[in-house]
């Protein structure tokens, strides 16, 4: 009996590369395509889990300073790979208003085209991509299992976006 081998991630994407591009369903199982935002800056932020305690609250920090993602022509699109059935309860109970897609399948095909897909434990990693208008990667950040992102550096990488 052979067991099933699963793909590989790619490398993390380097700063000034360009994103992959994807298109996935999102809480409410409408199409949202990473090109399809092109003119505008992306916060993609991949969490591992929804209701789990680290991303509910970086998520919540990011709904309560929306402003200042849309301030710098920024849409935060935040993925994990649940379904867009748990991503709706999920945005209901903590009211965001922002895009969450689901990677549910095939299983994390996006968190591995951005190589951040964790195989062991089949969720993504903590780890997040501002994406300019011309689809180039101008920041990222992949976090290990069980610490938060720094929020501060969001702030700067999109001021840093407004100046260029």
């Amino acid at each position: 009996m052979t067991a099933a081998v699963e793909p590989a991630s790619a490398a993390v994407p380097a700063v000034g590369a360009f994103a992959p591009d994807f298109e996935l369903a999102n809480q409410y199982g409408e199409p949202v395509g990473l090109s399809s935002f092109r003119g505008q800056n992306v916060a993609l932020v991949f969490y591992p889990f929804a209701f789990s305690g680290i991303c509910t609250g970086e998520l919540c920090e990011i709904r309560d300073n929306l402003g200042m993602f849309e301030d710098s022509n920024a849409v935060v699109l935040a993925l994990s790979v649940d379904s867009k059935f748990s991503l709706r309860a999920y945005a209901a109970q903590e009211g965001y208003n922002f895009d969450l897609l689901a990677d549910f399948w095939p299983h994390g095909a996006v968190a591995r085209a951005y190589g951040v897909f964790d195989s062991g434990s089949g969720m993504a990693q903590r780890a997040t991509f501002i994406i300019d208008g011309d689809g180039r990667i101008r920041y990222s950040v992949v976090n290990p299992r069980g610490q938060a992102r720094d929020f501060g550096e969001y702030c700067t990488a999109l001021a840093d976006l407004k100046q260029a």
